[in-house]
This record gives C-alpha cells, sequence and structure tokens, in this order.
C-alpha cells in the first residue's frame, strides 16, 4: 500500500463541497405516508367533500357489475366509508375561476370554516393563483388570508409554473409569511404543478424542472404533472390530450429523473373522462380510469388526481389491487436479500429499499394488512 494519510486526507478535501451537496441536494425518500391521491374542489363548493364517500358508494350500487374483482369488494367500500378522500385540495385556481377580490376574500374565510369545523382528510392544501402578472397578486392576497384563518398543517399549491424565478420568488414569500404570522422557520412548502413545457424543458437546452426543485430551497414538497394544461401548450389537439400520451410521458419521466432521490414526491394528473351519465357510459370510465391508475403505478407514479366521487372506486380499487398483486412476491424477495439466500433473481441494496418502500405504501393506503407483509413497519422504515 503506497497512499499515505496526507493522500486521504488531500481527497476527502477534495470531496468534501460535492458530499455536502449530494446530502443537502438529494437526502433520500421523504419519511412518512404519501396520498394515493389528490381530489380538488373549488372553493365555493369545498362543503361538499364530506359527501364524497357517500357519493361513490351509490354510484357503484347504482352501476352494477362492480368496477373491479369481487374480492377486494370489502376492502374497498370499507375505504370509501371511513377515509374516501386522502388528500383535499381547496381549490382557487381553474376550479374556482376569477371572481370580485371580496367574493374570493368571503370564499377563502368560508373554506378555511369548512375545515375547521368537523373531521378532515388526512391531507390538506390550497391551489392559489398562479404568480404570472395578471393574478399575481391576489394569489398573494388568497395565501395571506388562509393563514390568517387556517394554521393547521396545509401545503401550497403553485399552478402554471413557468421558470426558477417564480419559484425562487415563491420561497420568499413563504419566508415572509412565517415571519409575519410567527411560524417556524420551514413551515410552509407547496408543490410545483408542471403545467407548461418550459418546466420540463428550458430555451437553453436545460431541464427546467431539476432548477425549479433547486430554486424551491427545500421548500418543494411535490411535482405535479398537469394534464390538459401540459397538453394543449405542447399542441396535442383536444381529442388527444390524456395522462398516457407520448408528450405526458416524456414530461413525467424528466419530472421523474430530477425529482429521484431529493424527497420531493410525484403526482400524476388527471383523466377528465368522468364516471357520469348511463351504464354503459359510467362503466366506459371505470374501466379507462382504472387502466390510467395502474398505468401511473406501475411507471412508479405512486398519486394522481381525482376529479369527480365516482373516480374513488376504481382509484383504490386499482391500488389496492398493485400492492395485493405484488405482496407475495416483493415479500420472498426482501426476504431472500435479508437473509442472503440464492434465488432467481439477484437484488441489489437499492432494489431492497424499494422492496421496503413497496410494502410500506401498501400499509399506509390500507391496500395490505401487516400480517401478509411479514415484517415489522419500523423494520421497513429502517430499510427504506
Amino acid at each position: 500500500m503506497r497512499l499515505s494519510d496526507d493522500d486521504y486526507a488531500a481527497l476527502e478535501h477534495r470531496l468534501a463541497a460535492h458530499d455536502a451537496f449530494l446530502k443537502a441536494r438529494y437526502p433520500g425518500e421523504r419519511a412518512g405516508r404519501q396520498p394515493v391521491h389528490t381530489v380538488y374542489v373549488p372553493a365555493d363548493r369545498v362543503a361538499g367533500f364530506r359527501d364524497w364517500g357517500r357519493q361513490a358508494l351509490t354510484a357503484l350500487d347504482e352501476h352494477p357489475p362492480l368496477p373491479f374483482p369481487a374480492a377486494l369488494e370489502e376492502r374497498v367500500r370499507a375505504k370509501l366509508g371511513t377515509e374516501p378522500i386522502e388528500d383535499l385540495r381547496v381549490d382557487f385556481e381553474d376550479g374556482y375561476g376569477v371572481r370580485g377580490d371580496d367574493q374570493e376574500d368571503a370564499a377563502v374565510r368560508d373554506a378555511a370554516a369548512v375545515l375547521l369545523d368537523g373531521p378532515r382528510p388526512p391531507f390538506v392544501g390550497v391551489r392559489i393563483k398562479s404568480l404570472e402578472e395578471p393574478t399575481r397578486r391576489r394569489a398573494l392576497r388568497t395565501l395571506d388570508l388562509w393563514l390568517a384563518h387556517y394554521q393547521h398543517p396545509f401545503v401550497v399549491t403553485l399552478p402554471k409554473v413557468s421558470g426558477p424565478d417564480q419559484v425562487t420568488a415563491m420561497a420568499e414569500l413563504c419566508r415572509r409569511l412565517e415571519c409575519a404570522y410567527a411560524l417556524p422557520e420551514g413551515t410552509l412548502r407547496f408543490e410545483i404543478q408542471i403545467e407548461l413545457p418550459a418546466a420540463v424543458l428550458g430555451a437553453d437546452g436545460t431541464a427546467t424542472v431539476a432548477r425549479l426543485i433547486t430554486a424551491a430551497e427545500g421548500r418543494c414538497a411535490g411535482l405535479h404533472y398537469g394534464t390538459y394544461d401540459y397538453s394543449a401548450a405542447a399542441g396535442v389537439a383536444a381529442a388527444y390530450q390524456a395522462m398516457d400520451h407520448p408528450a405526458a410521458d416524456y414530461a413525467k419521466a424528466v419530472m421523474q429523473a430530477a425529482a429521484a432521490g431529493t424527497g420531493v414526491r410525484l403526482s400524476d394528473g388527471s383523466t377528465n373522462i368522468l364516471p357520469v351519465g348511463s351504464g354503459v357510459a359510467v362503466h366506459e370510465a371505470w374501466a379507462l380510469h382504472h387502466r390510467l391508475v395502474r398505468r401511473s403505478l406501475e411507471r412508479g407514479y405512486y398519486q394522481g388526481w381525482d376529479l369527480h366521487p365516482a373516480q374513488l372506486p376504481t382509484r383504490f380499487a386499482a391500488t389496492y389491487a398493485f400492492f395485493a398483486d405484488g405482496v407475495d412476491a416483493a415479500v420472498l424477495r426482501l426476504r431472500r436479500y435479508l437473509e442472503r439466500q440464492a434465488g432467481g433473481i439477484l437484488d441489489e441494496p437499492a432494489t431492497a429499499r424499494a422492496l421496503a418502500g413497496y410494502l410500506l405504501r401498501g400499509l399506509d393506503c390500507g391496500a395490505l394488512e401487516p400480517a401478509a407483509v411479514g415484517f415489522p413497519r419500523e423494520r421497513l422504515h429502517e430499510l427504506a
């Protein structure tokens, strides 16, 4: 061995800055539960969110047969009866529209009161208008007023982001609001909606979405894909705008690469083909939604948007089936990895982390029972 302690020290010194960068920029998966969906409800109709579970069950009763295997019926119905919405977003943007200041101010106060009065979903947030010039002042006013009336944990959704400057401004706004409301630093976090091609690929040829995460200075909680705004901006004809269009797949692949290892979570978009109308129309919409949810899960997008109560049965059915189909193989592979057993698949440590994360997600959303997983939750957290 010819290297001296000085050689080791020189290399440590040379890489110290990069080591610090990696720890700050790529801390790994964020601990805690990720919701399987986000439900957007216009701010002036938010009181209706507590009826979504009943409406979803009614849709199942009124349009037999079940749009999923009968073996899942008990679990899906139980979910719809106890926790039909995992993540609620009070929408002051496209779903709400442009109103006068007095009207939107009143909607902010009323929506906050609704959430404070009674049970709420596990996750809550508010989507403000964009920071583009025409709506910027209204966006700030809404968020300020929201904080004045609602200081329980919530996330802010920032729509139509076109570049890092808007994200930097949002991070600064969060700091100012934390100071104004005497909140601990880092309390306010926001999701970035990817609804414009410029948010994926910049004019200089760089991946803008990676720069957006950096510009958020640790406050970016998630990247949410906006199916229809993005598709329209990319020039896709209305009849072909969909979650599985090649333009959508490209955007989401870039988002996925940019967010990997950062702790920033991903959410797919929505389908606007709703399960309403005749029985045939409802079942066609259910089949489409079920397929798209399963497709997203298989591609590593564990969250999506739901726009209508009747989409909830297929959201949970597709999600539960995804975990039920893979649990036995995942448990076996993880056990063989931990026991260093030979098998048909040679798994790496990174895959073991993914297997543990997969099982944790199944437990968190209610798709899997602890007995089926066979590992204590604490052990899975250690591995993931």
